[in-house]
């Protein structure tokens, strides 16, 4: 009863943690991690109700993804509907937990298949499930959370337990408000961006998620290659998501005659243009958090460049009355996230469609990367965003305009 006891206290503490996470992607790679830690399960995958349908959010596995090569994974976009002939569709439909022993060896009578896909394609084998639904305190299902092969101590695939079942029955239903808490915020971002793009065509919600989330991944992999604490670089990651996201919120001050303009932008309208990264700081002027400070610094120094020749550059104060362009920083003058978010909006921008322009072949932007890598970006962090380059697509498709 001690050992139990104990486990539901350590339950407790990690909502109440889940609690401060304000990204949904961060949020989402815990509540995953943990509810298999409190299982012993070697993989599992979350499902979150969006417009009528299960939508995959996030997987890990850590029989086939030891170097987290997940990542991409997490980024795929595929969906389920919320009906009885899936196992995720069940689960959400009756709201109710449900165990099995062995995949391979179902009742015929059952309403529901397992599908054997993922298996085939990953040469895995999922033998005993785990499916829960996530369910507020008004028994609204936000979502389902699935973990397979529970292990024994030599590794080896095994049955859920009772045990395991009340433990996960207080988990993710917990874990439920938390996520529609982390939803409310990123819904809350979209909406005040979409000021943004209400004013400025170019700058769509597909656009800043892919910002956000490129961003997100290069810092993520640059700290794990330089050793950083893994529990520092998810707080880390889920700020800087989110921070990425309002990179250009400053276009809301700029005139709509220069941002809806269907051409390319004479020397003087880009001119007024370069104040958005200026406008963009002042919004976070009084800091109250770390988002605050971060989404300041990345609005400010998302165009400087490597060489210096960027704007709006080593500006004493951004509160004076008239504020005018400067020298450009240069090198590591240009604080970190804002040379991460200048290779985000660099790529995306070259290789989407743009009223005045037409996309960039695939081949033409990489290259155009390599070529500027000591002039207009940080050649290290390049390097980074090549080694990630599969991830860097799946988001793309992930997020399509």
């Amino acid at each position: 009863m001690s050992k139990e006891l104990n486990t539901f206290k350590k339950i407790l503490a990690i909502v109440e943690e889940l609690g401060h996470i304000k990204d949904i992607d961060t949020l989402l790679e815990r509540i995953l991690r943990e509810a298999r830690h409190l299982t012993n399960a070697d993989a599992g995958s979350i499902f979150l109700v969006e417009n009528g349908m299960l939508k995959f959010s996030y997987v890990q596995n850590d029989t086939l993804f030891k170097d987290d090569t997940s990542t991409r994974y997490f980024y795929s976009d595929q969906k389920l509907p919320i009906d009885q002939k899936s196992i995720a569709g069940y689960v959400a439909c009756t709201g109710k937990i449900l165990i099995i022993d062995d995949a391979y060896d179902l009742p015929k009578d059952l309403p529901f298949t397992f599908n054997t896909s993922f298996d085939k394609s990953a040469n895995y084998k999922t033998v005993s499930i785990m499916t829960a639904p996530m369910k507020t305190s008004a028994d609204k299902i936000v979502g389902v959370l699935q973990i397979i092969n529970s292990l024994d101590d030599k590794g080896t695939p095994t049955k859920f337990t009772e045990e395991h079942h009340a433990y996960v029955d207080l988990f993710s239903n917990n874990a439920a408000v938390a996520i529609e808490r982390a939803q409310l915020t990123r819904e809350l971002i979209l909406r005040m961006l979409k000021m943004s793009e209400l004013r400025d065509p170019k700058e769509t919600g597909a656009h800043v998620n892919r910002v956000g989330a490129y961003t997100a991944e290069i810092y993520a992999k640059w700290a794990e290659k330089k050793g950083h604490d893994p529990e520092e670089i998810k707080k880390t990651k889920d700020i800087v998501r989110l921070a990425s996201m309002l990179h250009d919120v400053g276009k809301v001050a700029i005139s709509d005659l220069i941002l809806k303009k269907p051409a390319r932008l004479t020397d003087d309208e880009f001119e007024i243009m370069k104040y958005h990264t200026i406008y963009g700081a002042k919004l976070f002027n009084d800091p109250r958090s770390e988002l605050d400070k971060l989404s300041a610094e990345i609005a400010l120094n998302h165009h400087e460049k490597w060489d210096g020749t960027g704007y709006p550059g080593k500006i004493t104060d951004i509160n004076d009355e008239e504020v005018d362009m400067a020298t450009g920083k240069r090198g590591e003058e240009i604080p970190f996230f804002g040379r991460i978010c200048a290779i985000s909006d660099v790529y995306d921008a070259l290789i989407s469609k743009r009223v005045y322009k037409d996309a960039w072949s695939e081949e033409e932007v990489l290259e155009h990367l390599k070529s500027q890598a000591g002039s207009h970006f940080d050649p290290e962090l390049i390097e980074v965003f090549f080694e990630i380059y599969d991830t860097i697509k799946a988001i793309r498709n992930k997020f399509r305009d």
